[in-house]
């Protein structure tokens, strides 16, 4: 891991973007999925995903969150339609929060594929990318629009 021991803590906040890919008729099935909501699901995956990232990604320092929110949103684009995560998270602390804010939309991506692949095993989880972030050395990023 990177000594951060002599930076001094500041506010750091990421948001963290996902886009599940589904058929029409598997969006359409989403309210009566048998397993239960998916989308209240995968917020509450995403979140408590946030919280174990440093478990999970080697390197990662351990942060104490002080916000993370994950919503997912249905779009229905015809055949590019599907699930849109947003995850944010925020803390006070040595080092940025961007794992955490990507581990959030990632997980909630998988989640939302897990309970729904009975319907469709070609649901895609694509477009994981940070959309902001603030604070630190580096100071404030936003993804430009494409």
């Amino acid at each position: 891991m990177v000594d951060v021991s002599d930076k001094t803590p500041g506010k750091r906040t990421a948001v963290a973007h996902a886009f599940v890919r589904m058929s029409p008729s598997v969006i359409k099935a989403l309210p009566k999925n048998p397993k239960g909501d998916p989308l209240e699901i995968a917020r509450i995956a995403g979140i408590l995903a946030a919280k174990r990232t440093a478990e999970l990604i080697p390197l990662c320092h351990p942060l104490p969150l002080s916000h993370l929110d994950v919503t997912c949103t249905i779009h229905t684009r015809g055949p590019k339609g599907g699930v849109q995560i947003r995850a944010e998270a925020s803390t006070t602390a040595q080092t940025g929060v961007e794992m955490e804010a990507m581990m959030a939309a990632s997980i909630a991506a998988l989640t939302v594929y897990d309970m729904t692949k009975a319907l469709d095993k070609g649901i895609e989880i694509c477009e994981i990318y940070l959309l902001e972030k603030t604070g630190g050395k580096s100071g404030a990023y936003r993804r430009p629009k494409l």
